[in-house]
């Protein structure tokens, strides 16, 4: 069931703007088809989505899991949520959708794709600590290389959403509060995000070239979002990851004013057809720590 007038109130007012400068980014023509794209529309998808999610989480003591051929797992939860957010965007027209669960039509007959992580974050999901979140990402290509134009991350457990993108502002809708956010900087100690419990040398290397940092947990690209609100400034990533986990917060991040750089300290791109895993990348609030950075690599 779609989310009804009243709960879309909240969205509307806060990305009723993003309209205006996603339709001239995309020269105010449809994504692909006849219908024009809509942030809320999109926004709502990952809500449902997250509900889909919630259902599992919530209905079941033990989740029945599987692994994919990659070993990573997956749950009911991440079909369910796939299966919603296709239906979702099939549902506004014909823009190819690339999954982590699946691929919904030929991305490179498009200069538009859809990038979607239904679950990010299974295996906080499996422990239950709610660091997990719905991802969706509008991506442009160019040549075989793609970037994200908006995104979409939401996490189901805190009903918390972050939305925005290149060239637009990114907002944050929860239950404390909805409005604009941007990056903030530290001052004095630097905020550094990681997840678990074991860091490997680089990160140990980056972070003391850092100098003074607080370390922040959390999961999923919740890690990201966090340094786009302003409760972080920093999160390196030196582990493996694919386009899905982290494009969609890359939007958001950049639409908060920060920045996502590869290896060579230039803005990240992905590929979403040959080599769907990532390098090494590092969110930031701002590029003080770029020259560090490619350092340490």
């Amino acid at each position: 069931m779609l989310a009804t007038d009243e709960e879309l109130t909240t969205f509307e007012g806060s990305v009723d703007h993003l309209k205006k400068h996603i339709e001239e980014k995309l020269v105010t023509q449809s994504v692909r088809g006849n219908s024009q794209f809509d942030p809320v529309k999109i926004v709502e998808i990952a809500r449902q989505a997250g509900k889909a999610i919630m259902d599992v989480y919530e209905g079941a003591d033990d989740f029945e899991i599987t692994q994919k051929g990659d070993n990573s797992p997956l749950t009911k939860a991440d079909i369910a949520a796939h299966e919603v957010i296709v239906e979702g965007l099939q549902a506004i027209d014909s823009t190819p959708i690339v999954s982590e669960e699946g691929r919904v039509g030929d991305p490179l007959s498009s200069d538009t794709c859809w990038l979607v992580d239904p679950l990010d974050g299974t295996k906080e999901f499996i422990k239950r600590n709610g660091m997990f979140t719905v991802n969706i990402a509008l991506m442009q290509r160019n040549g075989s290389r793609w970037k994200p134009l908006f995104g979409v991350v939401h996490a189901p457990a805190s009903d918390t959403t972050w939305h925005g993108g290149v060239s637009m502002t990114s907002h944050r809708n929860g239950p404390d509060g909805s409005g604009p956010m941007m990056v903030q900087p530290s001052e004095d100690t630097v905020k550094l995000v990681a997840s678990g419990s074991h860091r490997g040398e680089k990160d140990e290397s980056f972070a003391a070239a850092v100098g003074e940092y607080e370390l922040v947990r959390m999961g999923s690209s919740l890690k990201a979002c966090i340094v786009a609100e302003g409760g972080a400034d920093l999160y390196p990533r030196f582990g493996p990851t694919s386009c899905w986990d982290i494009a969609a917060a890359h939007a958001v991040v950049s639409g908060a004013g920060g920045i996502v750089v590869g290896p060579d300290g230039n803005t990240l791109d992905y590929d979403l057809v040959e080599e769907v895993l990532n390098p090494y990348f590092l969110v930031a609030a701002d590029n003080r720590w770029t020259e560090a950075w490619i350092e340490h690599q």
